[in-house]
């Protein structure tokens, strides 16, 4: 796996970094304001998870006068789509009652010698 896809699946961990990755998806190219107001916490500790999303390579800054408007990188999140491929053909090929007995959904590991 490369750096640059663990760094991002390590920065999309956190609930609170995922969320502003839907926010970008869904409202676009925003400052931090408008983002920080859908959390429950100051501007100051959105702009340190900004920051990690920036050097996991996710997410793009750039200034507009005295504002930094934060965007969408789509480099990292390719390379994070491209490995979970395989992964989710898996998955999607498998009966989600079927796959760990308990019909959770998860996704077992790939067949063996036994399951055939």
């Amino acid at each position: 796996m490369s750096d640059t896809i663990s760094q991002a699946l390590t920065a999309l961990s956190n609930p609170t970094r995922r969320e502003l990755v839907r926010l970008l998806l869904e409202l676009g190219p925003q400052p931090v304001q408008p983002l920080a107001a859908h959390f429950e916490m100051r501007r100051p500790s959105v702009s340190e998870h900004l920051k990690v999303l920036r050097g996991a390579g996710l997410v793009g800054e750039e200034r507009r006068g005295r504002q930094r408007v934060y965007r969408l990188r789509t480099g990292a999140l390719l390379e994070v789509v491209e490995w979970l491929a395989p992964y989710e053909r898996f998955c999607r090929r498998q009966p989600a009652e079927a796959v760990d007995g308990r019909g959770s959904g998860a996704c077992a590991g790939p067949p063996t010698a036994s399951d055939s």
